[in-house]
Protein backbone atom coordinates (compact mmCIF):
# COMPACT_ATOMS: atom_id res chain seq x y z
CA UNK A 1 0.00 0.00 0.00
CA UNK A 2 1.58 3.29 -0.51
CA UNK A 3 1.66 5.50 2.01
CA UNK A 4 0.51 9.30 1.98
CA UNK A 5 4.40 10.45 1.91
CA UNK A 6 5.16 8.30 -1.02
CA UNK A 7 2.01 9.77 -3.01
CA UNK A 8 3.63 13.57 -2.55
CA UNK A 9 6.89 12.32 -3.27
CA UNK A 10 5.60 11.03 -6.47
CA UNK A 11 4.99 14.68 -7.70
CA UNK A 12 6.92 16.03 -11.19
CA UNK A 13 9.71 18.41 -9.51
CA UNK A 14 10.80 21.66 -11.67
CA UNK A 15 13.96 19.95 -12.46
CA UNK A 16 11.87 17.33 -14.86
CA UNK A 17 10.59 20.33 -16.41
CA UNK A 18 11.74 23.09 -19.50
CA UNK A 19 11.07 27.01 -18.62
CA UNK A 20 13.17 27.73 -20.94
CA UNK A 21 10.78 30.58 -22.91
CA UNK A 22 8.30 29.81 -20.57
CA UNK A 23 5.97 32.58 -18.62
CA UNK A 24 6.30 30.94 -14.77
CA UNK A 25 4.44 31.48 -11.56
CA UNK A 26 5.97 30.14 -8.25
CA UNK A 27 4.03 30.27 -5.14
CA UNK A 28 6.86 31.06 -2.60
CA UNK A 29 6.02 31.36 1.74
CA UNK A 30 7.18 35.04 2.03
CA UNK A 31 5.29 35.05 5.10
CA UNK A 32 8.06 36.16 7.74
CA UNK A 33 8.47 37.81 10.89
CA UNK A 34 8.46 41.60 10.84
CA UNK A 35 9.44 44.08 13.98
CA UNK A 36 7.49 47.26 14.76
CA UNK A 37 10.19 48.93 12.08
CA UNK A 38 8.73 47.14 9.47
CA UNK A 39 12.24 44.90 9.37
CA UNK A 40 12.58 41.59 8.78
CA UNK A 41 14.06 39.57 11.82
CA UNK A 42 14.01 36.19 10.06
CA UNK A 43 14.11 35.84 6.63
CA UNK A 44 14.68 31.97 6.16
CA UNK A 45 11.65 31.57 4.30
CA UNK A 46 13.03 33.96 1.66
CA UNK A 47 16.28 32.39 1.32
CA UNK A 48 14.83 28.70 1.22
CA UNK A 49 12.96 30.12 -1.71
CA UNK A 50 16.25 31.25 -3.94
CA UNK A 51 17.02 27.98 -5.57
CA UNK A 52 13.79 27.79 -7.06
CA UNK A 53 13.71 31.15 -8.63
CA UNK A 54 17.27 31.10 -9.77
CA UNK A 55 16.94 27.84 -11.48
CA UNK A 56 14.11 29.74 -13.67
CA UNK A 57 16.62 32.68 -14.30
CA UNK A 58 19.48 30.45 -15.16
CA UNK A 59 17.08 28.46 -17.10
CA UNK A 60 15.95 31.50 -18.96
CA UNK A 61 12.13 31.69 -18.00
CA UNK A 62 10.55 34.08 -20.38
CA UNK A 63 9.21 35.74 -17.47
CA UNK A 64 9.14 34.93 -13.49
CA UNK A 65 6.15 36.00 -11.32
CA UNK A 66 6.06 35.17 -7.49
CA UNK A 67 3.30 35.18 -5.26
CA UNK A 68 2.60 34.47 -1.56
CA UNK A 69 0.57 36.00 1.30
CA UNK A 70 1.96 38.21 3.67
CA UNK A 71 0.17 37.69 7.49
CA UNK A 72 -3.62 37.61 7.66
CA UNK A 73 -5.23 41.27 6.75
CA UNK A 74 -9.06 41.33 7.83
CA UNK A 75 -9.33 45.00 5.53
CA UNK A 76 -8.03 44.97 2.12
CA UNK A 77 -4.93 46.96 1.15
CA UNK A 78 -3.53 47.17 4.63
CA UNK A 79 0.07 48.64 4.67
CA UNK A 80 1.21 46.39 7.82
CA UNK A 81 0.62 43.61 5.54
CA UNK A 82 2.08 44.52 2.22
CA UNK A 83 4.68 42.81 0.53
CA UNK A 84 6.40 45.88 -0.28
CA UNK A 85 8.08 45.27 3.03
CA UNK A 86 9.79 42.30 1.29
CA UNK A 87 11.22 43.57 -2.00
CA UNK A 88 14.45 45.03 -0.75
CA UNK A 89 15.80 42.20 0.95
CA UNK A 90 14.47 39.82 -1.66
CA UNK A 91 16.83 42.21 -4.29
CA UNK A 92 19.73 42.04 -2.05
CA UNK A 93 19.10 37.82 -2.01
CA UNK A 94 18.72 37.49 -5.49
CA UNK A 95 21.08 40.20 -6.79
CA UNK A 96 19.08 41.58 -9.15
CA UNK A 97 16.23 44.08 -9.41
CA UNK A 98 12.60 42.80 -8.23
CA UNK A 99 9.61 44.67 -10.05
CA UNK A 100 6.16 45.18 -7.50
CA UNK A 101 3.32 44.68 -8.91
CA UNK A 102 -0.06 46.09 -7.30
CA UNK A 103 -2.64 44.76 -9.11
CA UNK A 104 -1.34 41.90 -11.00
CA UNK A 105 -4.71 42.13 -13.03
CA UNK A 106 -4.06 45.47 -14.65
CA UNK A 107 -0.54 44.08 -15.26
CA UNK A 108 -1.23 41.32 -17.20
CA UNK A 109 0.50 42.60 -20.44
CA UNK A 110 3.89 43.39 -18.96
CA UNK A 111 3.89 40.00 -16.98
CA UNK A 112 3.55 38.57 -20.35
CA UNK A 113 6.20 40.84 -22.05
CA UNK A 114 8.95 37.93 -22.19
CA UNK A 115 12.41 39.57 -21.20
CA UNK A 116 14.79 37.32 -19.22
CA UNK A 117 15.83 39.91 -16.22
CA UNK A 118 12.71 40.46 -15.05
CA UNK A 119 11.49 39.59 -12.22
CA UNK A 120 8.03 40.33 -10.74
CA UNK A 121 6.41 40.07 -7.23
CA UNK A 122 2.72 40.45 -6.42
CA UNK A 123 1.28 41.99 -3.90
CA UNK A 124 -0.10 39.93 -0.85
CA UNK A 125 -2.40 37.51 -2.62
CA UNK A 126 -4.96 37.60 0.40
CA UNK A 127 -5.34 41.41 -0.38
CA UNK A 128 -7.92 39.26 -1.96
CA UNK A 129 -10.73 37.61 -0.39
CA UNK A 130 -10.91 34.98 -3.06
CA UNK A 131 -8.14 33.47 -1.88
CA UNK A 132 -8.79 31.76 1.51
CA UNK A 133 -12.18 30.14 -0.26
CA UNK A 134 -10.00 28.83 -2.98
CA UNK A 135 -12.09 31.32 -5.48
CA UNK A 136 -11.85 29.38 -8.84
CA UNK A 137 -12.32 32.74 -10.46
CA UNK A 138 -8.98 34.20 -8.72
CA UNK A 139 -7.60 31.08 -9.96
CA UNK A 140 -8.32 31.49 -13.40
CA UNK A 141 -6.80 35.01 -13.09
CA UNK A 142 -3.64 33.46 -11.56
CA UNK A 143 -3.39 30.78 -13.62
CA UNK A 144 -3.61 33.25 -16.57
CA UNK A 145 -0.49 35.11 -16.09
CA UNK A 146 1.46 32.23 -16.56
CA UNK A 147 2.39 28.83 -18.74
CA UNK A 148 4.41 27.11 -15.33
CA UNK A 149 3.21 26.78 -12.20
CA UNK A 150 5.43 25.85 -9.45
CA UNK A 151 4.38 25.68 -5.79
CA UNK A 152 7.20 26.07 -3.80
CA UNK A 153 5.28 27.58 -0.10
CA UNK A 154 5.79 24.40 1.77
CA UNK A 155 4.67 26.50 4.81
CA UNK A 156 1.40 27.19 3.16
CA UNK A 157 0.82 23.76 1.64
CA UNK A 158 -1.85 22.67 4.00
CA UNK A 159 -4.33 25.08 2.91
CA UNK A 160 -6.46 24.55 0.14
CA UNK A 161 -6.19 28.13 -0.96
CA UNK A 162 -6.35 29.96 -4.57
CA UNK A 163 -2.68 30.35 -4.76
CA UNK A 164 -1.91 27.07 -3.56
CA UNK A 165 -4.42 25.00 -4.77
CA UNK A 166 -7.33 25.77 -7.11
CA UNK A 167 -4.19 27.47 -9.57
CA UNK A 168 -3.06 24.12 -10.59
CA UNK A 169 -7.01 22.95 -11.69
CA UNK A 170 -6.24 25.57 -15.00
CA UNK A 171 -2.43 25.40 -15.48
CA UNK A 172 -1.37 22.89 -17.84
CA UNK A 173 2.14 21.72 -15.86
CA UNK A 174 2.31 22.17 -12.28
CA UNK A 175 5.57 21.09 -10.53
CA UNK A 176 6.91 21.25 -7.35
CA UNK A 177 9.90 23.81 -6.39
CA UNK A 178 13.15 22.56 -5.03
CA UNK A 179 11.63 23.27 -1.42
CA UNK A 180 8.48 21.24 -1.92
CA UNK A 181 10.87 18.40 -2.28
CA UNK A 182 13.38 18.82 0.08
CA UNK A 183 10.70 19.21 3.21
CA UNK A 184 9.08 15.85 1.58
CA UNK A 185 12.23 13.75 1.13
CA UNK A 186 13.37 15.09 4.60
CA UNK A 187 10.00 13.67 6.39
CA UNK A 188 10.04 10.66 4.15
CA UNK A 189 13.48 10.03 5.85
CA UNK A 190 12.15 10.38 9.96
CA UNK A 191 8.64 8.52 9.18
CA UNK A 192 9.37 6.08 6.15
CA UNK A 193 12.32 4.16 6.74
CA UNK A 194 13.59 5.69 10.19
CA UNK A 195 16.55 4.05 11.80
CA UNK A 196 15.33 2.81 15.16
CA UNK A 197 14.59 3.52 18.10
CA UNK A 198 12.78 6.63 16.75
CA UNK A 199 11.34 9.56 19.25
CA UNK A 200 9.10 12.15 18.92
CA UNK A 201 9.96 15.39 20.97
CA UNK A 202 6.43 17.64 21.24
CA UNK A 203 5.40 20.91 22.99
CA UNK A 204 3.60 23.65 22.75
CA UNK A 205 1.12 25.08 24.09
CA UNK A 206 -2.57 22.59 23.25
CA UNK A 207 -2.58 19.06 23.43
CA UNK A 208 -6.38 19.83 21.46
CA UNK A 209 -3.87 21.37 18.47
CA UNK A 210 -1.89 17.95 18.36
CA UNK A 211 -4.26 15.17 19.10
CA UNK A 212 -3.96 13.64 15.60
CA UNK A 213 -0.39 13.47 15.78
CA UNK A 214 -0.28 11.91 19.24
CA UNK A 215 -2.88 9.11 17.71
CA UNK A 216 -1.15 8.70 14.95
CA UNK A 217 2.53 8.47 15.41
CA UNK A 218 1.80 6.07 18.33
CA UNK A 219 2.02 3.22 15.58
CA UNK A 220 5.26 4.92 14.30
CA UNK A 221 7.30 6.18 17.10
CA UNK A 222 8.96 4.10 19.91
CA UNK A 223 9.46 6.97 22.39
CA UNK A 224 7.13 10.15 23.06
CA UNK A 225 8.32 13.18 24.66
CA UNK A 226 6.38 15.21 25.86
CA UNK A 227 7.20 18.96 27.70
CA UNK A 228 5.19 22.82 27.24
CA UNK A 229 1.93 23.54 28.27
CA UNK A 230 0.41 20.64 26.65
CA UNK A 231 2.32 18.06 29.21
CA UNK A 232 0.36 20.15 31.75
CA UNK A 233 -3.18 18.03 30.70
CA UNK A 234 -1.53 14.94 30.91
CA UNK A 235 -0.55 15.48 34.60
CA UNK A 236 -3.62 16.31 35.55
CA UNK A 237 -5.01 13.10 34.02
CA UNK A 238 -2.25 11.63 36.31
CA UNK A 239 -4.05 13.23 38.97
CA UNK A 240 -1.66 16.11 39.40
CA UNK A 241 -2.93 19.20 40.86
CA UNK A 242 -1.54 22.04 38.65
CA UNK A 243 -3.28 24.99 40.05
CA UNK A 244 -3.28 27.73 38.54
CA UNK A 245 -0.99 26.18 34.91
CA UNK A 246 -2.21 26.44 32.15
CA UNK A 247 -3.91 22.95 30.64
CA UNK A 248 -7.02 21.57 28.58
CA UNK A 249 -9.67 20.21 31.14
CA UNK A 250 -12.03 18.79 28.36
CA UNK A 251 -9.12 16.65 27.31
CA UNK A 252 -7.97 14.86 30.11
CA UNK A 253 -9.82 12.26 28.99
CA UNK A 254 -8.08 12.39 25.95
CA UNK A 255 -4.50 12.37 27.89
CA UNK A 256 -5.49 9.33 29.42
CA UNK A 257 -6.47 7.08 26.16
CA UNK A 258 -3.21 8.58 24.76
CA UNK A 259 -1.16 6.84 27.27
CA UNK A 260 -3.25 3.67 27.63
CA UNK A 261 -2.77 3.73 23.49
CA UNK A 262 1.05 4.35 23.91
CA UNK A 263 1.17 1.31 26.81
CA UNK A 264 -0.49 -1.19 23.78
CA UNK A 265 1.91 -0.22 21.13
CA UNK A 266 4.75 -0.60 23.60
CA UNK A 267 5.74 3.12 23.32
CA UNK A 268 7.60 4.91 26.27
CA UNK A 269 5.92 7.85 26.94
CA UNK A 270 8.50 10.81 29.35
CA UNK A 271 6.24 13.54 30.71
CA UNK A 272 8.00 16.37 32.78
CA UNK A 273 8.78 15.06 36.70
CA UNK A 274 9.78 18.66 38.09
CA UNK A 275 8.73 22.38 36.29
CA UNK A 276 9.48 25.37 36.43
CA UNK A 277 6.80 27.60 38.05
CA UNK A 278 6.03 31.40 38.60
CA UNK A 279 3.70 33.12 40.19
CA UNK A 280 3.13 35.95 36.82
CA UNK A 281 4.09 34.88 33.88
CA UNK A 282 4.30 38.71 32.97
CA UNK A 283 5.95 40.11 35.99
CA UNK A 284 7.49 37.04 37.49
CA UNK A 285 8.93 37.75 41.01
CA UNK A 286 9.00 34.39 42.76
CA UNK A 287 10.52 31.90 40.08
CA UNK A 288 11.36 27.75 41.28
CA UNK A 289 11.62 24.85 40.40
CA UNK A 290 9.06 21.76 42.11
CA UNK A 291 8.38 17.98 41.63
CA UNK A 292 5.71 18.05 38.97
CA UNK A 293 2.81 17.09 41.44
CA UNK A 294 3.89 19.48 43.71
CA UNK A 295 2.49 22.79 42.13
CA UNK A 296 2.47 25.54 44.27
CA UNK A 297 -0.95 27.22 45.44
CA UNK A 298 -0.94 30.48 43.02
CA UNK A 299 1.72 29.31 40.97
CA UNK A 300 2.12 28.10 37.05
CA UNK A 301 3.96 25.76 35.26
CA UNK A 302 6.24 27.99 33.03
CA UNK A 303 9.00 25.59 31.64
CA UNK A 304 10.27 22.09 32.16
CA UNK A 305 12.82 21.78 35.25
CA UNK A 306 16.44 20.66 35.43
CA UNK A 307 15.70 16.84 36.32
CA UNK A 308 13.15 16.51 33.44
CA UNK A 309 15.84 18.33 30.96
CA UNK A 310 18.35 15.32 32.04
CA UNK A 311 15.72 12.44 31.78
CA UNK A 312 14.29 13.71 28.59
CA UNK A 313 18.22 14.02 27.35
CA UNK A 314 19.02 10.57 28.06
CA UNK A 315 16.31 9.26 26.38
CA UNK A 316 17.06 11.58 22.94
CA UNK A 317 20.22 10.32 23.21
CA UNK A 318 19.45 6.58 23.19
CA UNK A 319 17.14 7.75 19.72
CA UNK A 320 18.55 7.42 15.95
CA UNK A 321 15.73 9.68 14.66
CA UNK A 322 14.37 12.58 16.62
CA UNK A 323 11.45 14.92 15.64
CA UNK A 324 11.01 17.69 17.28
CA UNK A 325 7.69 19.77 17.01
CA UNK A 326 6.79 22.41 19.89
CA UNK A 327 8.96 24.20 22.18
CA UNK A 328 9.13 23.08 26.89
CA UNK A 329 7.74 25.99 27.92
CA UNK A 330 7.68 29.84 27.51
CA UNK A 331 11.02 29.97 25.37
CA UNK A 332 9.98 33.40 24.40
CA UNK A 333 11.23 35.11 28.22
CA UNK A 334 14.24 34.29 29.06
CA UNK A 335 13.44 33.15 32.37
CA UNK A 336 11.65 30.16 30.96
CA UNK A 337 13.64 29.49 28.46
CA UNK A 338 16.16 27.29 29.95
CA UNK A 339 14.23 23.76 28.88
CA UNK A 340 13.65 24.44 25.61
CA UNK A 341 17.18 25.58 24.89
CA UNK A 342 18.92 22.58 26.97
CA UNK A 343 16.60 20.39 25.23
CA UNK A 344 17.67 21.84 21.56
CA UNK A 345 21.23 21.50 22.45
CA UNK A 346 20.31 17.44 23.58
CA UNK A 347 18.84 16.71 20.24
CA UNK A 348 21.22 18.95 18.13
CA UNK A 349 24.72 16.89 20.04
CA UNK A 350 22.85 13.63 18.87
CA UNK A 351 24.24 11.27 16.86
CA UNK A 352 21.23 10.91 15.34
CA UNK A 353 18.99 12.37 11.76
CA UNK A 354 17.20 14.99 13.65
CA UNK A 355 14.33 17.36 12.17
CA UNK A 356 12.52 20.17 13.54
CA UNK A 357 8.83 20.74 12.35
CA UNK A 358 8.88 24.13 11.78
CA UNK A 359 6.84 27.30 13.56
CA UNK A 360 7.99 28.03 17.03
CA UNK A 361 10.24 25.08 17.21
CA UNK A 362 12.01 26.50 14.33
CA UNK A 363 12.59 30.00 16.39
CA UNK A 364 13.26 27.85 19.72
CA UNK A 365 16.15 26.19 17.96
CA UNK A 366 17.90 29.18 15.93
CA UNK A 367 17.67 31.34 19.46
CA UNK A 368 19.52 28.69 20.96
CA UNK A 369 22.02 28.95 18.49
CA UNK A 370 21.91 25.13 17.21
CA UNK A 371 20.26 25.21 13.82
CA UNK A 372 23.56 24.39 12.26
CA UNK A 373 23.59 21.28 14.26
CA UNK A 374 20.26 19.72 12.96
CA UNK A 375 19.97 17.71 9.82
CA UNK A 376 16.52 19.18 8.48
CA UNK A 377 14.89 22.14 9.87
CA UNK A 378 11.19 22.12 8.79
CA UNK A 379 9.74 25.91 6.51
CA UNK A 380 6.42 24.76 7.48
CA UNK A 381 4.71 24.89 11.11
CA UNK A 382 0.88 23.90 10.45
CA UNK A 383 1.84 21.87 7.03
CA UNK A 384 4.99 19.93 9.06
CA UNK A 385 2.43 18.85 11.85
CA UNK A 386 -0.41 17.96 9.46
CA UNK A 387 2.55 16.00 7.61
CA UNK A 388 3.13 14.15 10.77
CA UNK A 389 -0.27 13.46 10.90
CA UNK A 390 -0.13 11.19 7.91
CA UNK A 391 -2.43 13.74 5.67
CA UNK A 392 -1.80 14.38 2.00
CA UNK A 393 -1.05 18.50 2.13
CA UNK A 394 -3.40 20.05 -0.60
CA UNK A 395 -0.61 22.11 -2.35
CA UNK A 396 0.94 18.48 -3.55
CA UNK A 397 -2.49 17.01 -4.35
CA UNK A 398 -3.01 18.66 -7.67
CA UNK A 399 0.84 18.92 -8.93
CA UNK A 400 1.84 16.48 -11.89
CA UNK A 401 3.10 12.74 -11.36
CA UNK A 402 6.77 12.31 -11.84
CA UNK A 403 5.10 8.87 -13.44
CA UNK A 404 3.13 10.05 -15.88
CA UNK A 405 2.93 10.17 -19.37
CA UNK A 406 3.60 13.56 -21.21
Amino acid sequence: MTSNISIMQGVKSLKAIDVEGKKVLIRVDFNVPIDSHGNITDDRRIRAALPTINYCIDNNACSITLVSHFGDPKTPNDPKFSLKLIVKRLERLLHRRVEFIEDFEASKNEIAACSLERVFLLENIRYHAGEKKNDPELSKKLASICDVYVNDAFGASHRKHASTYGVAEFVETKVAGFLMMREIEAFAKALENPVRPIALVVGGAKISSKITLLKSVLGKVDKLIIGGAMSNTFLKAMGYDMQGSRYEADFVETALEVMQEARKNSVKIYLPVDVVVTDSIESPIDVKEVPAQDVLEGFKAVDIGPATVKLFSEAIGLSNTIIWNGPMGIYEIDKFSKGTFKIASAIAECYAYTIVGGGDTADAVDRAGEADNFSFISTGGGASLELLEGKVLPGFSLLDRADKED
